[in-house]
């Protein structure tokens, strides 16, 4: 028998119990903010003794770390769900399921009432989302396809400045239907997702239209770019939870790897 306190033995209980309290951190740091947020807040939220939290996680910066993975595998998944064909449908999506995902909200805009002393620190750098994946390898494989200009390259930094250039518009991350806004309010989540859709294909595209193959090809290498992606934040949270990779989906909500 195991003892009291220790995490279960079975490694997709404990899985599921880690999954259980990072339920709670993300509910209680929308809630409260980071910095109001205890350990006995968590424990209590969760059903699950302190010091059994300090068996997943050594600080309560390394719990909020894991949840930020979490957040991202279930971005990526998102993302792949809607099998976005051309990298401006890519980025389309991204930016719609950022919008849709208040914590992630938090960490675009540096919400200081959410994240509180993480604003303040370095930590709060590498909480900002990044392109992950082999993105280089896309870019190469879509120059080669002609769906992509290879001039004036950068493709990495042109590209996040458009996603977080729209995402920052004013008010660009405020609650509330845009109907309901004045004249240069807040477009909706899908308006802003179009736009992003139609700059990034303004900016980086060829302008020539593929014939059937070459698009077929530009709609796997996009694919294949989101699950190695997948794959990549997949094993990130695997790493933060102690757990094997294909365990990175979130019970609380059904989502699984793919």
């Amino acid at each position: 028998m195991a003892r009291a306190g220790r995490p279960p033995q079975d490694p997709a209980r404990q899985i599921e119990r880690a999954h259980r309290i990072l339920d709670a951190v993300a509910e209680l740091v929308l809630r409260w903010g980071y910095d109001k947020t205890t350990i006995d807040d968590i424990a209590q939220r969760a059903g699950v003794a302190k010091g059994t939290i300090y068996l997943h996680w050594k600080t309560r910066d390394d719990i909020f770390a894991a949840l930020l993975r979490r957040e991202r595998v279930s971005l990526v998944e998102a993302v792949r769900g809607r099998e976005p064909a051309t990298p401006a449908e890519l980025f389309g999506e991204f930016s719609r399921a950022l919008l849709r995902r208040p914590l992630l909200h938090a960490v675009l805009s540096g919400d200081s009432e959410v994240l509180g002393k993480l604003t303040r620190q370095k930590r709060a750098n590498t909480a900002r989302l990044r392109i992950d994946g082999p993105f280089e390898d896309y870019v190469a494989r879509l120059i080669e396809l002609g769906a992509v200009r290879e001039q004036p390259g950068h493709h990495v930094r042109v590209i996040t400045s458009i996603v977080y250039g729209f995402l920052f518009l004013p008010g660009g991350l405020t609650d509330g239907p845009p109907e309901e806004l004045p004249d240069g309010g807040r477009p909706s989540d899908d308006r802003i997702a179009e736009l992003v859709a139609d700059t990034i294909e303004r900016a980086v595209s060829t302008g020539r239209p593929l014939d059937a193959a070459a698009a077929k090809a530009v709609a796997g290498a996009t694919l294949d770019f989101l699950d190695a992606a997948a794959d990549l934040a997949g094993r990130k949270l695997a790493a933060s939870l102690g757990a094997e990779p294909q365990r990175t989906g979130s019970p609380s909500t059904g989502e699984r790897a793919r």
